[in-house]
């Protein structure tokens, strides 16, 4: 009989701790009040920091080990192994970087960050977590504020939004917002938004 790996208590806690990711965004786009303060007074921020490290190491300890020993001498596996060890070897700095953020009162780029900048990063954040209806109105929130001269942004941001769009079935306005993009694109030059654009045309192409 073969033996099949029984996945379902990963996946559920891949969708728990994404679920999450999504409050702590909503606690970061929060007007009025500190979100450094908030996220740091959040029980659930501390509990997610808590799950997810004990997740990642007691996959370090039982599951790294075996899958490594199953791929050796298949130096595609091999790769992707090394891929996914790296992901998780940047985990912990990563949420120690955001604590120091947050303990922060006043950090010296925070002059630049507006409230265009701040929908932005939340709506490219809430879009990457799998939100796209809480995504989009925030990407358009920003291009409506973007200062038309920052054409770069505008540009990443339309083509942000016509994703959020594709993925709620608003075609149309996808359409329109990528049209948008390309334009945009045509006048700044840049690899992430070239890629940003390929990506999302191959989208709009398998809903036509």
């Amino acid at each position: 009989m073969e033996f099949k790996l029984d996945m379902s208590m990963m996946f559920a806690m891949h969708d728990a701790l994404r679920r999450e990711l999504v409050q702590v965004a909503r606690i970061g786009r929060r007007t009025g009040d500190n979100p450094g303060q908030l996220l740091r007074a959040a029980l659930g921020w501390e509990l997610f920091k808590k799950f997810l490290l004990v997740y990642h190491q007691s996959e370090d300890d039982t599951l790294w080990p075996t899958l490594r020993t199953n791929v050796a001498g298949q130096p595609d596996r091999v790769a992707l192994a090394d891929a996914l060890e790296a992901e998780h070897a940047v985990i912990e700095p990563l949420l120690t970087a955001i604590d120091a953020a947050a303990a922060d009162p006043g950090p010296a780029w925070l002059y630049w960050f507006d409230d265009a900048e701040l929908a932005a990063q939340s709506g490219q954040s809430l879009l990457d977590l799998g939100v796209p209806h809480e995504a989009g109105p925030l990407l358009e929130q920003a291009l409506a504020m973007q200062d038309p001269a920052y054409r770069r942004d505008r540009a990443l941001y339309s083509a942000r939004a016509a994703e959020a769009r594709a993925l709620t079935g608003d075609a149309e306005g996808a359409r329109l917002l990528s049209r948008e993009a390309a334009v945009l694109s045509r006048q700044c030059g840049s690899p992430r938004l070239t890629a940003a654009l390929a990506a999302l045309g191959s989208r709009l192409d398998a809903q036509r």
